[in-house]
């Protein structure tokens, strides 16, 4: 099984990047380690491989899987690049392969810090690979500062050293990343496919796989949530039905009472689950130092234990966003159905298991003002971004949403 097999509906970019794997076993067989890298073998646009690449595309559109593939393309030893069956391959597609690294948060923002330490590294020679991958997830949460830091080793890389950044949008990095590295656009593979994903790969059952691959608007991960998790497919069922029973003003502030106080439920069970990482983390500091739980912290230690526990309030903040945005897109989603049931449009719904009141709503509202609602829950996912406490967001998002 070739480890390109789960991009689904992406064939143009499976074949780029396929073709870049073989350029780079042919110009790795050419490096001598001692030797300052190839420049002009190696720059964007001189052959099919590139030392930094940008993988686009919408969410969902496995952007993060594209580059994970790639990187054990790069690795792979069969015949043909990225077959699956050799052990780089297998390693790199598990996670513990010493020359791929990846690059992921789950607060709000990448650390310069993080980006630093990658650098460092980037210059010493694979240990057992072809290459030195550094694969950095979400590109778009690195603050100007930290894209400083990885310029400079995208400008002068190693010799044997692949970067490769993932984001929504090109538009998405700053213009000097840009201009050094190449771009692979994702598309959104049909609904159809990733219900056919889902019922090979999870065994979900093909009508349900098919409803949650609408609803989830093709995207692979919370599709396969949808489908196999029950707690994600309530939190989708209680945010639907709360937009539908929304009549009035009140109507608007209970349901957003009501959505937000499960956001903090669920974050509040996240956060939890960081603080006990986090008090974790510092036993077995102390235990390293030959001090006991409870003893006086060293002042060494002092300022790394205050990092942890701010870490820890930022990864719940980042939990919370991330649900509310899931939330505020099902809505728009339902909305855009019944703009697409106004206007007669011969397209499915995406959220086909409400249709009956999506047509309720089509016949008592207009095309505008199912526009006006959109563009609320637009403006609410903007908001959302720049640190807008949850409930007043919510609340002014739902209020749009009550009959006029």
């Amino acid at each position: 099984m070739s480890v390109f097999d789960d991009l689904v509906g992406q064939e143009h970019a499976v074949a780029e990047l396929i073709r870049a794997a073989r350029a780079a076993r042919a110009i790795a067989e050419g490096f001598d380690d001692d030797a300052p890298a190839p420049s002009d073998t190696l720059a964007p646009g001189a052959s099919a491989m590139s030392h930094a690449w940008l993988i686009t595309g919408p969410p969902g559109s496995g952007r993060s899987l594209a580059a994970k593939a790639f990187a054990a393309a790069l690795q792979c030893t069969e015949d043909e690049p990225g077959a699956g069956q050799c052990a780089q391959c297998k390693a790199v597609m598990g996670n513990n392969h010493p020359d791929v690294t990846s690059l992921t948060t789950d607060l709000v923002t990448i650390k310069a810090d993080e980006v630093r330490e990658y650098v460092a590294t980037s210059y010493q020679a694979p240990s057992s690979g072809t290459w030195k991958a550094f694969i950095i997830e979400d590109a778009d949460r690195m603050l100007p500062r930290t894209t400083n830091v990885l310029l400079k080793a995208i400008e002068e890389p190693g010799p044997r050293t692949v970067w490769i950044l993932c984001t929504a949008a090109v538009a998405d990095v700053l213009p000097t990343i840009r201009s050094r590295t190449r771009n692979i656009n994702l598309v959104t593979p049909a609904a159809e496919d990733i219900a056919r994903l889902l019922v090979e790969r999870e065994g979900a059952d093909p009508e349900r796989a098919l409803v949650a691959a609408r609803a989830a608007q093709s995207h692979i991960g919370v599709a396969k949530a949808l489908a196999t998790d029950p707690d994600a497919a309530a939190v989708r069922k209680k945010t639907l039905d709360a937009v539908v029973g929304i009549r009035t003003t009140g109507d608007a502030v209970l349901a957003a009472m009501t959505l937000t106080d499960m956001d903090a439920m669920r974050g509040a069970q996240g956060a939890k689950a960081d603080e006990e990482a986090v008090e974790k983390e510092v036993a077995e500091r102390l235990a390293a130092m030959g001090l006991e739980s409870g003893a006086r912290v060293p002042a060494a230690l002092r300022s790394q234990i205050k990092a942890a526990g701010v870490d820890s309030k930022r990864r719940a903040t980042r939990h919370t966003q991330d649900l509310i945005d899931r939330e505020l897109i099902y809505m728009t989603s339902f909305y855009r159905d019944v703009l697409v049931t106004q206007l007669e449009a011969d397209v499915p719904l995406v959220n086909a298991d409400y249709a009956q009141a999506i047509s309720r709503i089509a016949a008592d509202t207009t095309p505008g003002t199912t526009l006006l609602r959109i563009d609320a829950l637009g403006e609410a996912r903007d908001r959302l971004r720049g640190n807008v406490a949850v409930q007043l967001l919510m609340e002014a998002a739902l209020v749009e949403l009550r009959e006029r």
